[in-house]
């Protein structure tokens, strides 16, 4: 009888523990993207500048899609995004 006390008082408090903070999702303390850094590539081939403009960005990930591509709405401040018209020369660069 104890015991079963002692098991209902413990799971009790800890229904009133209060969660951890969420952790962002792989986003590296300190590490963002910067797209302001590669608009000057805006209108070149995507092929010619993914590794220069994320090098130039800062960003640890590099996401290329085609204008009206599906896309998943997953933010990471990290990540550099590549549109590219049906040619495939960059139409813009976002970072998330």
């Amino acid at each position: 009888m104890k015991r079963a006390i002692g098991l209902v008082t413990l799971l009790a408090l800890g229904a009133c523990a209060k969660p951890a903070a969420p952790i962002a999702a792989a986003a590296a303390p300190g590490v963002q993207c910067d797209a302001n850094a590669v608009e000057s590539l805006v209108g070149r081939m995507a092929a010619d500048v993914t590794a220069d403009a994320q090098k130039r960005s800062g960003a640890r990930f590099v996401r290329s899609y085609r204008s009206g591509d599906m896309l998943t709405m997953d933010f990471r401040p990290d990540r550099l995004n590549i549109e590219r018209d049906a040619a495939g020369k960059v139409v813009k660069f976002s970072c998330g």
